[in-house]
């Protein structure tokens, strides 16, 4: 493509709207411009980047034998009330009517349809495994649209559904496409790491997130320093940070804390350890049996994880409490509180791991302004019981017995789930079995974010020079850039030559012929960030050489002309390049 004939529309500052890097620099390099909140046209090089990132998606998926299929984007209410999601997915599902006042939503995510697809069309075992995909344009209406294209409204997704017989079968079908995301998200040239995750609002029996490690991540992962555990903070396993219960070396004691309201505050004030303190949690139950009130202990450390406590058998749908509830039956205000003394048949008491392990700790002892120090379980305490409730910390035990985890920032870019009957259950989706049977199918669903790979992709591979793109991703292989070539035609006939050769041994080739300034042509370029780059000049011409120039590290050296080829091969097949 000769730089004339092609819409690059670069800039030289970076626009105050831009957050994130990858935000400024694809503003800047002239890949998206905002038509309004999280609304973005993509300009003809972002729009090569992500037919790039496209094609690697599709022939993975087409490896791993799903077929290709596209559905409406709009589509009718009456799917997902049957699914029980129309109220249960949210604001940010885009509701409206048509003329003829029937209720749509703009398509977030396709499970619906494709189910409605199924029972339709699917009628027998012998069918069975299948499974459909689609690289169609989605839309979730965010509620603070953020960063570019990262967390954009309206975006390019990659979302496929398999279908099968029984469990055993979605297992395996669901380790294929795991394995067909992973080849994807290395032949782009991604560092990566897929993370057991929560299902979220798509549902189902256990998930997979496919993280690209970048600083500006807005999720938070769990990984094993010296072993292969990896997992989304969210549902990361916290095992005890303690070897075990030491038997009580303290008395159990009141001391008087004027002004104590936190954990903080406490060690502070007594002179000890964070670590040697509890805090209380107090959640209140509305079910008509059972205790009324319940108390959460975790470390003074430590911090509640909200996705764990709402798995918790009893817990899932209890609230924090009011200060009124806690007064009246505690007796105390928050910051004074803990779980001596209290009525076991109104007050359930459920301890971190971590707690259960402690002893001679301090709490609050259920009076304003006082707390216990020398607390230990089985001599102050009933045994509690106990679970998981905490999110994980940097250095904690990592759950598989491998190493201490090391907590690190990663961008979705993939999700997998198996999503076991639920959906085909609600919608009553069957298949005759071969006894005759009729069955409900298992089913499975795998989403890529096609457009937030290219945004994460600049977020792991920029310099300040601009973006430096992995080869599988680039716009272009080749960038051709005779310098000054306007008054000598001996110049422009051998980047001409040359420009016809690199097309002929099937290069993509950006042929800035725009006649720029060295300086201007070589800051552009450097922004887009095309990996490899030949530079012809009368100089070089003259001494029968071309420069090579490659984007990553930006290395140049001097080659011979008529070995620039096997050299551009050569450089091309180097994982360094």
């Amino acid at each position: 493509m000769r730089a004339r004939d092609f819409s690059l529309f670069t800039l030289k500052e970076t626009p105050a709207e831009a957050e994130l890097v990858s935000h400024r620099l694809m503003l800047r390099a002239g890949m998206i411009r905002l038509l309004s909140q999280g609304l973005y046209t993509w300009l003809p090089l972002g729009l090569r980047t992500l037919r790039r990132v496209e094609r690697v998606v599709r022939e993975e998926m087409d490896r791993a034998g799903a077929q290709e299929l596209l559905m409406p984007a709009v589509q009718p209410s009456e799917l997902w009330q049957e699914s029980g999601r129309w109220e249960k997915y949210g604001p940010e599902l885009l509701r409206l009517h048509d003329r003829h006042d029937r209720a749509y939503c703009f398509g977030p995510t396709h499970e619906e349809v494709i189910t409605d697809l199924a029972r339709r069309e699917l009628r027998t075992y012998r069918q069975l495994p299948l499974t459909w995909y689609q690289i169609q344009t989605k839309f979730r209406d965010e509620i603070r649209p953020r960063f570019g294209v990262m967390r954009a409204r309206e975006f390019l997704m990659k979302d496929a559904y398999s279908f099968h017989r029984d469990e055993p079968s979605l297992v395996a079908g669901y380790k294929t496409l795991y394995d067909a995301y992973a080849r994807i998200f290395t032949r782009l040239g991604l560092d990566f790491r897929p993370v057991r995750a929560d299902t979220g609002t798509i549902g189902g029996r256990s998930s997979h997130e496919f993280h690209v490690l970048a600083r500006a991540g807005e999720d938070l992962l769990a990984l094993s320093d010296s072993g292969p555990y990896a997992a989304n903070v969210e549902l990361a396993e916290a095992v005890s940070a303690l070897a075990g219960r030491a038997p009580p070396a303290q008395d159990l004691a009141t001391v008087p804390t004027p002004g104590v309201g936190s954990c903080e505050e406490l060690a502070r004030f007594l002179g000890v350890p964070l670590e040697r303190t509890v805090k209380t949690l107090v959640f209140a139950s509305e079910a008509a049996t059972g205790p009324r009130l319940v108390l959460l202990l975790l470390r003074g450390d430590h911090t509640l994880n909200e996705i764990k406590r709402a798995k918790v058998p009893g817990l899932e749908t209890v609230r924090y409490a009011t200060e009124e509830e806690i007064r009246q039956e505690l007796g105390a205000s928050p910051g004074s509180l803990g779980p001596l003394g209290v009525d076991p048949s109104r007050v359930l008491v459920v301890a971190d791991r971590t707690v259960a392990d402690m002893s001679d700790f301090l709490v609050g002892a259920n009076r304003d302004g006082f707390h216990y120090t020398g607390v230990n379980w089985g001599r102050d305490l009933p045994e509690p019981l106990t679970t998981d409730l905490r999110s994980v910390t940097d250095g904690d035990p990592s759950p598989d017995g491998q190493g201490r985890l090391v907590l690190r920032r990663g961008i979705e870019v993939g999700h997998v789930f198996q999503l076991g009957t639920q959906y085909s259950e609600r919608m009553h989706a069957t298949f005759r079995d071969e006894d005759g049977t009729e069955r409900v199918f298992w089913m499975g669903c795998y989403g890529i974010g096609v457009s937030r790979i290219v945004a994460a992709a600049i977020e792991q591979n920029h310099d300040e020079w601009g973006i430096v793109w992995p080869a599988a991703m680039a716009p272009f292989d080749v960038a051709l850039a005779p310098v000054n070539p306007q008054g000598d035609p001996e110049l422009r006939r051998a980047a001409d030559r040359l420009y016809e050769e690199l097309q002929a041994r099937g290069h993509d080739v950006f042929y800035d012929d725009r006649g720029l300034r060295a300086g201007v042509m070589f800051a552009d370029l450097d922004l887009i960030g095309i990996p490899h780059r030949i530079v012809l000049s009368p100089r070089l011409l003259a001494a029968g050489n071309v420069e090579y120039v490659g984007r990553r590290g930006r290395v140049s050296q001097d080659v011979p002309r008529e070995q620039i080829l096997d050299v551009l091969g050569e450089r091309q097949r180097s994982p360094d390049a």
